[in-house]
């Protein structure tokens, strides 16, 4: 018998949803593809008793999706559209050299950097995302499908964001799918905090989802291109072209807006401000509660970038002709710099250490302390060590499989977990003892199956209770 396909899209003008959907009769099989238009999309295949069993799911299906708008297509006509990337327009800085230690070229432009303790983290517009140690070696290479956005840390947990609109954890050996945006959502920013997903896109909306990967509230801001969205318990702060809002974190109702000098194409937080870096060379620090302006960091161009010392003791700005810059907490300019390696992304002070990410794909680490500085404002620093990757280091991808294992595998550590029908969704529950039972587990959706066992490297409550969070790497028990 030969399989019949049918083949769906949707597309709408005006940067709406943008996706196909296939559906494959064969036989006792019906297979599922779907994703957005132009991109291979996730596959799913079910297998039936009969063929009429099999042929009435399909059909089901096909309808669902034309009464939701979809029609019949041909592949290949309509094209992917395209992914909105920041512009690159880096100036040459006039201001003397900064004390660059060490520097890694990642092959391409680069907004995504997180640093901790133990390393630093770059992801480029190539999809490539590097681990490298505060000394400058290269541990490690993932290879997303797409040009990487940002890099966050929630807890234990390192996501990456994607173009190709979704969010990758990145805490075990191989990344996996944690989140899944919309299809008409363009990505510009996003942050996650204690398992809820934040995320700000072209059009100027603010989007939750939880860590169910199920939507929780959106709210469309007073203006575009909202490169700005930071997270804590009680809020989800927003930064786009009219300025910054706030927004209560539980469901969205509007706090307070506050205009600042130009759109709004950075942002950062602590404890208890906001900083937003402008289009018009200044960094604005709002209190949290109000929105008030507490103090002006005046640079000379265009903010990229912004980051702050702990409690904010001190506040770096990035522009876009390759100078970084450094205030004390009142806004008093105490030093600006080259970077001598593009303009700066993004950035992440640690440890009197400011490490960069820049529009030509450079990591590079500062030395930011007293003496360095002066030095340099007098003409001289270190001869900065170029980094290299080691030769032939290999490119970890995404995976939807995970290792079958025996239970005996049980006997090395770990936690048993299973995936469970609720609802017409797939959940994941612990079976391993001195957990709650009644609390489901953030998993990775794509390797989701009913019935099925895994051995995960570990979970952990999240911050509020209710739910755990897996880590590591995921095995299936046979």
């Amino acid at each position: 018998m030969t399989a019949q396909s049918t083949y769906l899209e949707l597309s709408e003008d005006g940067g709406g949803s943008h996706k196909f959907y296939e559906v494959v009769l064969d036989g006792t099989q019906v297979t599922i593809t779907y994703g957005r238009i132009g991109e291979s999309g996730q596959t799913k295949t079910s297998s039936f008793p009969t063929p009429e069993r099999a042929a009435a799911a399909a059909a089901k299906k096909v309808n669902e999706k034309v009464r939701k708008g979809y029609a019949t297509a041909v592949r290949g006509v309509r094209q992917a559209r395209p992914v909105t990337r920041r512009s690159i327009v880096s100036s040459r800085s006039t201001a003397r050299q900064a004390p660059v230690l060490w520097r890694f070229a990642s092959g391409a432009a680069a907004f995504g950097i997180f640093v901790d303790a133990e390393r630093c983290w770059v992801g480029n517009q190539r999809g490539d995302v590097y681990t490298v140690t505060h000394d400058g070696t290269v541990t490690g290479r993932f290879r997303l499908p797409d040009g990487v956005k940002c890099i966050v840390a929630d807890d234990f947990w390192i996501y990456a964001g994607a173009d190709d609109g979704k969010v990758y954890d990145l805490s075990g050996k191989v990344p996996r799918v944690a989140y899944e945006i919309a299809e008409d959502v363009d990505i510009y920013w996003l942050d996650i905090h204690d398992g809820v997903l934040g995320v700000s896109d072209r059009a100027g909306r603010i989007t939750t989802i939880d860590h169910e990967d199920e939507f929780q509230w959106a709210r469309t801001g007073q203006g575009e291109s909202a490169w700005m969205v930071r997270c804590d318990d009680e809020a989800v702060y927003h930064g786009h072209s009219a300025g910054v809002a706030r927004y209560d974190a539980a469901d969205g109702a509007p706090v307070w807006q506050t205009g600042v000098q130009g759109a709004v194409l950075f942002g950062w937080q602590e404890a208890a401000s906001v900083y937003a870096g402008t289009s018009r060379g200044a960094v604005h620090r709002l209190h949290k509660s109000d929105g008030r302006t507490e103090a002006v960091y005046q640079c000379d161009a265009t903010v990229f970038s912004c980051a702050t010392a702990p409690g904010g003791r001190y506040v770096f700005a990035g522009d876009n002709h390759s100078s970084i810059y450094c205030f004390g907490a009142d806004g008093t300019r105490l030093w600006k710099l080259a970077t001598g390696c593009g303009s700066a992304f993004s950035m992440q002070y640690l440890d009197d250490r400011l490490y960069i990410v820049t529009t030509d794909g450079t990591l590079a680490c500062i030395d930011a302390t007293e003496a360095a500085i002066r030095a340099a404002q007098e003409g001289t620093v270190p001869e900065p060590v170029d980094v290299k990757a080691a030769t032939g280091l290999a490119a970890v991808e995404p995976a939807t499989t995970v290792e079958i294992v025996s239970p005996e595998a049980q006997a090395d550590g770990g936690v048993v977990v299973e995936c469970f029908q609720e609802g017409g969704r797939l959940r994941v529950r612990v079976l391993s003892e001195g957990y709650e039972r009644g609390w489901n587990v953030q998993f990775p959706k794509n390797v989701r199956e009913a019935g099925a066992r895994y051995l995960v490297e570990g979970v952990r409550s999240s911050g509020r209770g209710g739910f755990y969070r897996a880590y590591g790497d995921i095995r299936r028990l046979l």
